[in-house]
């Protein structure tokens, strides 16, 4: 009786023997699940998020035509009561005082819309996030509005009227102010919507500390020069040239660049102990 016979397999020496299977960790940085787009991909998108938060701002701006005089009333009189005695704000064309209540509803309009186009600021950067970067959607879009319109009470309350009391003390006997509302809105709403932008530094850092653009260790070792530059900003964005002005905006953006610098230390990326 015959017994089949075997072939026994003996391995191979320098034959890698098969990889264990790599189980991934959240914070692997290989995670594909963040999708990818093509360049026209990106393009589209845009133009999506751009057309939802033009129609965001259409709406905002709708809502705000129905209180317009209470909105005109609440930005305007402080103006008028701070001006020397004898003096009026004026307008010069026929057609100013209602083009000041337009662009003063498209102000309010961006106000009240910012929840919606935070959320399509969002939607834009998404697609190139990973799935547990994701889950900072709300807490970015809280965040962001409450910051732009922490900015611009800040502009109202605080930076604007002492700017403006400043601007308003050259009457003298020989001469008064009587300015136009439009350029003095258009100042006020300049100054406006550049406070609320730079009060969104907190949130664009916590993303990009998430994304690891920046580290919190970058911020502090670089933060001289940030202070030069946050100055410049302030001279730049400050209608008037005294100092006063321009501290009263550069004191709030160290401020928030401190904190951001704490934001980006606890929720910014970690990096694996061997890259460091």
């Amino acid at each position: 009786m015959a017994f089949p016979f075997r072939k026994r397999t003996v391995p191979q020496i320098g034959t890698p023997a098969p990889a264990p299977p790599v189980e991934r960790s959240d914070d692997d940085p290989d995670d594909e699940s963040g999708g990818k787009m093509s360049f026209l991909d990106h393009l589209d998108e845009l133009r999506k998020r751009l057309v939802a938060a033009a129609l965001a701002l259409a709406f905002g701006t709708l809502v705000a035509f129905a209180f317009i005089e209470r909105i005109f009333a609440f930005i305007m009189r402080p103006l008028y009561e701070k001006l020397p005695a004898g003096s009026k704000l004026i307008y010069t064309e026929p057609t100013e005082a209602f083009m000041l209540y337009v662009k003063i509803a498209l102000l309010a309009g961006v106000v009240i819309g910012a929840p919606f186009i935070m959320w399509q600021l969002w939607l834009f950067i998404a697609p190139g996030l990973y799935a547990r970067e994701k889950r900072f959607a709300v807490p970015f879009i809280f965040m962001a509005t409450i910051l732009f319109v922490a900015g611009a009470a800040f502009n109202h309350y605080v930076v604007f009227p002492f700017a403006w009391v400043f601007l308003a003390s050259f009457s003298t006997d020989y001469m008064m102010i009587m300015p136009r509302i439009e350029p003095v809105f258009s100042l006020y709403a300049m100054m406006l919507l550049a406070m609320g932008a730079v009060f969104e530094m907190p949130a664009v850092v916590l993303v990009l500390a998430r994304m690891g653009v920046v580290t919190a260790g970058f911020m502090w070792r670089h933060i001289k020069y940030a202070i030069l530059i946050i100055f410049i900003v302030a001279a730049v964005i400050t209608p008037t040239g005294d100092m006063v002005t321009q501290s009263l905006m550069a004191g709030p953006m160290i401020g928030l660049y401190l904190f951001s610098i704490i934001l980006a230390w606890i929720f910014g990326k970690r990096r694996p102990k061997a890259e460091r």
